[in-house]
């Protein structure tokens, strides 16, 4: 029995690799691929996925339909493509919150960051801003700070929810000026910037891309972006460290990830497809208008980064002493 098992398992490997690169061969047959944005629509992981999903449905010769399932800073979403069959039928638009930030924020993950996915492509990087509404008193990052120190917990700011890149933005903010502001967690960007255009919030920290048409049409403020160096979209908007926050910095980045044991042929096939979207005329002008930095990167440049972007944020957090509401 022993010497029949010896045998019997390499024939089984060597079954379920051929297997495998059976069904890598026939992927995609036709049949639609999910997509999956953990956040509400309207943010840029919305934005960017419907573009990458848009120009690689035609590549791969099907449809590819994107899903949004928001909530918990976008565990929700992540998780759902986390227990998803590894079959490159279901792919989630992961960001810095939850494949770097939230396993450092968030007590009982409901998936890992690392080990539950397949890094398939990094697909943007772009910085944040703290923006008030038209009508705020608030015209400078120094007026807000006043204000704060005035009366403490008046103020409040809106993030895209608990974890994200928005919300780190925020607790940063406060971590460094100390000052007391209370966090306001919604389920995306676009309930957000509802909230401050309805004048519900003092403020908030969001992704430059959702907030630039808002900015240049003067229905909000921006007061200062996230980032070491300004924007070329925002160009008369200073950084928090000019501002006088010292090592203020935080720029947020978006990626495609699949489910852990995705076979390795279909992980490759996207990557390679999705980098060369990212370099199509139309798509750059697009991220540009957007200040979204569409370098990209790779499989396994995006699996180095991430590592590296996990023990950064792991180590900040715990330094700053930042937790989520």
């Amino acid at each position: 029995m022993r010497f029949g098992i010896r045998f019997a398992l390499p024939l089984l490997c060597a079954l379920g690799v051929g297997a495998a690169a059976q069904a890598a061969d026939d992927w995609p047959a036709g049949k639609p691929i999910t997509y999956v944005v953990p956040f509400a629509p309207g943010g840029a992981t919305d934005v960017i996925g419907r573009i990458v999903a848009t120009k690689l449905g035609p590549v791969l010769g099907t449809s590819i339909v994107v899903e949004n399932r928001p909530g918990a800073g976008g565990n929700i979403g992540s998780e759902y493509v986390a227990k998803a069959k590894p079959d490159g039928y279901t792919l989630v638009g992961g960001t810095i919150s939850s494949h770097s930030i939230n396993g450092s924020l968030y007590h009982n993950m409901p998936y890992d960051m690392v080990k539950s996915f397949v890094p398939v492509a990094l697909t943007g990087k772009l910085g944040n801003v703290l923006v008030v509404p038209a009508a705020s008193p608030y015209k400078t990052v120094d007026d807000v700070l006043a204000a704060a120190r005035k009366t403490p917990g008046h103020l409040s700011y809106g993030s895209a929810g608990n974890g994200t890149s928005q919300n780190l933005s925020g607790e940063l903010f406060k971590s460094i000026a100390k000052v007391d502001i209370m966090h306001v967690p919604f389920k995306g960007s676009g309930p957000v910037l509802q909230a401050l255009l309805g004048n519900q919030l003092s403020m908030a920290f969001d992704n430059i891309p959702p907030t630039l048409p808002l900015i240049k049409s003067g229905k909000i403020r921006a007061l200062a972006v996230t980032s070491a160096k300004r924007d070329p979209n925002l160009p008369d908007v200073p950084t928090m460290q000019e501002v006088g926050l010292k090592d203020y910095e935080i720029v947020s980045w978006q990626a495609v990830f699949a489910p852990a044991g995705t076979p390795a042929p279909i992980v490759n096939r996207l990557s390679t497809e999705i980098l060369k979207i990212l370099q199509q005329p139309d798509v750059k002008e697009k991220f540009a208008a957007m200040a979204i930095d569409g370098s990209g990167m790779n499989s396994a440049q995006l699996a180095a980064f991430q590592k590296a972007e996990v023990a950064k944020w792991h180590d900040l957090i715990k330094k700053a002493n930042i937790q989520t509401d």
